[in-house]
């Protein structure tokens, strides 16, 4: 139906509604938990898992990383390409850390356990780039 001055309302709102709920969408949401083990002062084990939530996470995104992905929108090989990188981010959120030292025989024996619990993270991705935002 048209207005008076001869516009096409309906249209022009389900045009945007269908472009604004795109960019809503076109961002995903992971889980990510992260454990770094040191024995010894070597490290033993290190350990990066990604997997996309199933329900939606609440909260609001901050301080945000953001990484090239050559065009692919798949997590775990964007941050394995940028993994440097994505590791020093995830130290800078906080880390929960263990540490046990004991002495038997005269022999030291230590462990560090570096834990990123886990958290939900927003990935938005782009043509060449994705921005990964923790959600709190």
């Amino acid at each position: 139906m048209r207005s008076r001055n001869g516009n096409h309302p309906f249209p022009l709102k389900l045009f945007s509604l269908i472009f604004f709920s795109s960019l809503v969408l076109n961002a995903s949401e992971f889980l990510i938990s992260y454990r770094y083990v040191v024995k010894n002062s070597l490290l033993y084990n290190e350990t990066l898992q990604i997997s996309k939530a199933m329900t939606k996470c609440s909260g609001n995104a901050y301080d945000g990383i953001i990484l090239e992905s050559d065009g692919k929108k798949d997590l775990q090989r964007v941050i394995a390409n940028n993994s440097e990188r994505f590791i020093e981010y995830v130290h800078l959120l906080g880390l929960h850390v263990n540490y046990k030292d004991e002495t038997i025989n005269y022999q030291n024996s230590s462990t560090t356990i570096l834990t990123l619990k886990t958290t939900c993270f927003k990935v938005d991705f782009n043509d060449n780039f994705a921005k990964i935002s923790p959600l709190k």
